[in-house]
C-alpha cells in the first residue's frame, strides 16, 4: 500500500505506523530507493500525527513547541 499524497488528508498515528510496518514487511528489510522515499514520508507523517494527536489529548495548542521531556517516542518495533 502506498501512502496517501493528497493534501490535507489526515491519518492517525496509528494507520501511518501499520503502513510503515506492512512497507517494511514487503520490502524484506532492504528498501528500494523508491521505497526508502516512501518510508521517509510516511515517517514524516507519522511524527506530524503523533504531535497533533498529543496536543490534542493534552488540550495544547499543536503550533506551540513542544517543551522539554515531551519528545516524540520511536516506533515500536
Amino acid at each position: 500500500m502506498s501512502p496517501d499524497l493528497e493534501p490535507g488528508s489526515v491519518r492517525s498515528a496509528a494507520q501511518l505506523n501499520e503502513q510503515i510496518r506492512e512497507l517494511w514487511h514487503r520490502a524484506g528489510g532492504q528498501l528500494s530507493t523508491t521505497q526508502r522515499r516512501e518510508y521517509q514520508l510516511l515517517v514524516t507523517q507519522w511524527a506530524a500525527a503523533v504531535d497533533l494527536e498529543r496536543a490534542a489529548a493534552s488540550g495544547h495548542d499543536e503550533t506551540a513547541p513542544a517543551r522539554e521531556g515531551e519528545g516524540r517516542q520511536d516506533l515500536a518495533a
